[in-house]
């Protein structure tokens, strides 16, 4: 690529790139907002605990396609720190931006292992990646103390704290950490299939 392109020859992002993040970023949040609006409609009380599952689900288009647009170190990682750091100024635990971090970096350099483009690592690597939403719910299982505190800090009754904390228990862990690995494969293939037969043909990816 020449230069005035808004690309460049060595390994880092360029401009063009970052751009390129954003707007799947900004896509990807679309889908997180999407997964947080069914999870509090459909999932009952305790149905914050599915919402990466959800957001797995629905947004795996969003992982392909940006893989298939830049096919480059880095948008990934970006990408969950995105959304990381968005968790972490609107009031959740580190830990959010902990797993935020540590995920979609694995996810990376898992795509990366296959060149962004063998479909077995890629669809791995979205499974991965959809972990990084993990952050705001591990909490509620080991840092218990410390969620309720930050529930009482904000106001919350003891009746409402229980209320948060009946659903949270072994079982519930298992099923939450069970579901986001298969909504993730099922919305990894999902985006996989609808690049093959949509956006490929179309010149997208």
């Amino acid at each position: 690529m020449h230069a005035g392109t808004g690309r460049r020859n060595g390994t880092g992002l360029a401009t063009a790139d970052l751009i390129t993040i954003g707007v799947f970023s900004a896509l990807y949040f679309v889908m997180v907002c999407v997964a947080t609006l069914v999870s509090t409609l459909f999932t009952g009380g305790f149905g914050s605990i599915f919402l990466p599952a959800i957001a797995a689900l629905i947004s795996g288009p969003v992982f392909m396609l940006l893989d298939a647009r830049l096919r480059r170190f880095g948008g990934i990682t970006v990408m969950g720190l995105v959304i990381g750091l968005f968790l972490f100024v609107s009031g959740h635990f580190a830990l959010s931006f902990i797993a935020s971090l540590v995920f979609p970096l694995a996810a990376d350099l898992i795509a990366r292992a296959g060149s962004y483009r063998n479909r077995t690592l890629l669809l791995v690597s979205y499974v991965v990646f959809s972990y990084g939403l993990t952050g705001p719910i591990l909490p509620l299982w080991f840092m218990k103390d410390a969620y309720v505190a930050s529930l009482e800090a904000r106001g919350k009754d003891a009746a409402y704290i229980e209320g948060v904390f009946a659903n949270i228990n072994t079982g519930t862990f298992i099923l939450a950490m069970t579901a986001i690995l298969v909504c993730a494969l099922l919305g990894g293939w999902f985006g996989q299939r609808l690049m093959r037969k949509h956006f490929a043909k179309a010149g997208i990816a």
